[in-house]
């Protein structure tokens, strides 16, 4: 009986291996490839092109060596997607023997994509599917077209704009993996992709029905995943516009065809948001949620909260996409942050403070308007700054021309600094200054730094003399304008409080070693 089974096995082994070997023989696959083609491009609606078609039994497939689907015309003539090897898996028994072609899944290897976004906010996959196609009584119906799986390995994307207004940018090692796929219907899939500059992406979810309008505004669920995301790298953002960080992403997006929102938390380290900045020390978290219109392109942040130890400055307002760039018109509040913990984050601003000092204690306090293209923003509003010391820097013996001033014990204590700023990529204007400095007193004034960090200020202080560093400088004051006034002018009356009427102050210099010189000339005019 044991024989007799192995002999029944061996037997069912030889007919397998003969139905492998022997109907290819007689079946030439290649002459299915018109039908495929024209199925495939009616469903797609657009012409696919196949190379030769062979049968592989084993796998239970028709194999192309390549294949080709054509761009929109109104993008571009070069195919939107090539790819050495296509795999289109069938029903074997009903090809062999009625020669009808039943599709269980598709498997594209190594593909390379196209894709193009032109200046009316429409992408080059939006007419995939013939959703564009319509007749005099109303709207095409959606091709059918299912499968059990459809899976891309190894592919390529490179994304453009048209007209082109930028470097294109390019995702590899592209992975797909889509389960009961259909045009008419809801289905889940599963997308990785390689970003530039070691990057990864992971894009989980549901998607479906295809829009019958435009495929770009299919609805769908999904997470979002980026690790070590470097928008330079990956082509968003030039080098020289000094924006400069490194992200890791956790998000959730829906898209209901008319609108995508979004929510999430983002880890950014080596931030830097401005051309003369440095990268922040220390991991910057952002918590998020916005919502945009794809018809109009406009958005609306709800908050993008960007986390300073404890406590977050929050931004909200809007948005709007073109071709060019992002246009922003946001407004960010920053309501009594503790200096401390966000002294961190000023070297990433491009703020910049002079060599060897730091501020210790006190709060901030901003309301600033951010306007304008994202790469090139301007930054208006006011700023507070309340009891803080500046350690490591003795503004009185720093002013010349009132040596010696006194000391301040290594730092200046500030009561109150606060200025309205206009900053743009050309200029940083600051204006409206009133600091109050209990070692030595009030100032006014206004002044511009260049992006460099070129100091041009011209301030007029007014010196206290409840203190003994005010009763020096005051002294210095009155006795250099009284000497120098008796010299020019003989018969001019000694001043007793020339310095209680205010001291021009010029501060030139960098940010990082300012220089501060008393003008006690101007004062006998």
């Amino acid at each position: 009986m044991h024989k007799r089974w192995v002999q029944v096995v061996i037997a069912i082994a030889v007919v397998i291996i003969l139905v492998i070997v022997l109907v290819p023989l007689f079946i030439n696959a290649d002459t299915f490839r018109p039908r495929v083609e024209s199925q495939l491009s009616a469903s797609l609606g657009r012409p696919v092109s196949l190379g030769h078609l062979s049968l592989s039994v084993f796998r239970g497939s028709l194999v192309a060596n390549n294949v080709a689907i054509a761009d929109d015309p109104a993008f571009s003539s070069s195919p939107f997607l090539q790819a050495k090897s296509f795999r289109i898996g069938v029903h074997l028994v009903p090809l062999i023997f009625h020669h009808q072609i039943e599709v269980t899944d598709l498997a594209l290897e190594s593909p390379s994509i196209n894709l193009i976004h032109a200046q009316n906010g429409k992408w080059n996959f939006s007419t995939l599917g013939g959703a564009s196609k319509s007749s005099p009584s109303g709207p095409a119906q959606i091709p059918e077209l299912s499968v059990g799986q459809l899976t891309v390995s190894d592919g390529s994307a490179t994304v453009s704009s048209l007209p082109a207004t930028g470097k294109p940018f390019v995702y590899n090692d592209i992975n797909v993996s889509v389960r009961q796929f259909s045009l008419r219907g809801s289905f889940p899939f599963q997308l990785s992709a390689k970003l530039p500059g070691s990057g990864s992406l992971a894009l989980n979810g549901n998607a479906g029905p295809l829009n019958q309008v435009n495929a770009a505004d299919t609805p769908f669920s999904a997470t979002l995943q980026l690790k070590h995301f470097d928008p330079v790298a990956a082509g968003l953002v030039q080098p020289d516009q000094g924006i400069k960080m490194v992200v890791d992403l956790d998000s959730k997006l829906t898209s209901n065809g008319t609108t995508l929102t979004s929510t999430g938390k983002a880890q950014a380290t080596h931030l830097q948001l401005a051309r003369t900045g440095s990268p922040a020390p220390n991991p910057v978290n952002v918590d998020y949620s916005f919502e945009e219109n794809l018809v109009s392109q406009a958005g609306r942040i709800q908050d993008i909260a960007i986390h300073t130890g404890s406590v977050a400055a929050h931004v909200t307002g809007n948005y709007q996409l073109t071709p060019r760039a992002v246009v922003l018109d946001l407004h960010l509040a920053a309501p009594n942050l503790p200096i401390d913990q966000l002294q961190q984050l000023l070297p990433a601003f491009g703020v910049s403070l002079p060599t060897g000092s730091q501020l210790r204690g006190g709060t901030l306090t901003a309301n600033l308007a951010i306007t304008g293209p994202a790469t090139a923003t301007t930054i208006a509003g006011p700023v507070e700054i309340d009891n803080t010391t500046l350690a490591g820097f003795d503004l009185g013996s720093k002013i010349q021309g009132l040596n010696p001033f006194g000391k301040g014990n290594g730092g200046t204590a500030i009561q109150t600094l606060r200025a309205t700023i206009s900053s743009s990529p050309q200029i940083t204007q600051i204006s409206n200054i009133y600091g109050n400095l209990p070692q030595l007193g009030t100032a006014t004034g206004s002044g511009t730094v260049t992006p460099a960090g070129a100091l041009n200020f011209k301030m007029v202080a007014t010196i206290t003399s409840s203190n003994a560093a005010g009763q020096v400088a005051n002294q210095a004051v009155n006795t250099a304008t009284n000497f120098i006034g008796g010299f020019l002018h003989p018969n001019r009356k000694p001043a007793a409080t020339n310095a209680a009427r205010g001291i021009p102050l010029s501060i030139g210099g960098t940010t990082a070693n300012p220089s501060i010189r008393a003008n006690v000339v101007s004062m006998l005019k």
